[in-house]
């Protein structure tokens, strides 16, 4: 394993707050989940407590055999345990700003994932898988302005974010037991990444072909965008790659929700870390 001072025990200049990630809330560590051994090797994980305080929803999920249903049911289960309704409706006459749900992350992400709702996300993994965010508007390592915005973002994000860090353990549990009954006995998933920005990017090592194909060791934001489409992924990108994904690793996936919330483009979340990507060939 690549020991974790490598990555997620780095000190970052001018901000001792983020000095360290060594705690995290789920049954492995930040340095095996980020690992490219992990890219081998997955194994499951899970968050601390979501699924034992909610077992009942579960057990429920478990007992639909239609997907539609299911995904319905988890939305209709999260909107009532939050009170998702009463929450995003401001008393008459009364200008207040939205409370985010996890639906709005979501949707946010997807508009721009470097503003408040991104930083929730990134903010999101970091406590729970703890993987650190790497990159906000700039690379956070070496760029001061960036992890400023990043911090203001996150602190602001956070404060119109009440219970939705919660929701998020739960998506990320119904999302893990969904990728098992649509991929029974899979470990990862062929996806593929754009970008325009290859300086978001660290690039570790060149690797030896393996079966003839080149791959590059990359470490990635601490969550990032893929699709299941490879031609999609050259509309976000002047260069793009293809990844064998751990299915431990997806946080959520287009068609996991009610097609009514939210649409995409084959598109997944992805928690980040070490990766061998293949780069594609335009």
């Amino acid at each position: 394993m690549r020991p974790p001072e490598n990555l997620y025990h780095q000190n970052i200049a001018g901000d001792p707050s983020r000095s360290s990630c060594s705690l995290n809330r789920c049954n492995l560590s930040p340095w095996i989940i980020g690992s490219e051994e992990f890219q081998a090797n997955p194994l499951p994980v899970e968050i601390d407590g979501a699924r034992n305080s909610d077992a009942r929803l579960f057990r429920r999920l478990d007992e639909l055999p239609d997907a539609a249903e299911r995904s319905r049911l988890f939305h209709e289960y999260v909107g009532v345990k939050f009170g998702l309704n009463e929450m995003h409706e401001p008393p008459a006459g009364r200008k207040t700003k939205p409370v985010y749900s996890y639906v709005h992350l979501l949707r946010a992400w997807g508009a721009d994932s470097n503003r408040q709702a991104g930083a929730v996300l990134k903010a999101w993994v970091e406590s729970r898988f703890g993987i650190l965010a790497t990159y906000h508007n700039g690379r956070l390592a070496d760029n001061p302005a960036a992890r400023a915005a990043f911090l203001l973002d996150r602190t602001r994000g956070s404060a119109r974010s009440i219970g939705a860090l919660m929701q998020l353990d739960l998506l990320y549990t119904f999302c893990q037991d969904e990728l098992r009954r649509r991929f029974p006995g899979a470990r990862c998933k062929t996806l593929y990444r754009g970008t325009h920005d290859p300086e978001e990017y660290v690039i570790r090592d060149r690797c030896p072909p393996v079966a003839g194909r080149r791959l590059t060791l990359v470490q990635l934001n601490n969550l990032s965008s893929f699709t299941a489409d490879p031609e999609v992924a050259w509309e976000f990108g002047s260069s793009a790659w293809e990844v064998e994904v751990p299915l431990a690793k997806i946080v959520f996936f287009s068609g996991l929700l009610p097609k009514s919330l939210l649409t995409g483009e084959s598109e997944h979340l992805v928690l980040g870390g070490y990766y061998n990507v293949r780069p594609l060939l335009g």
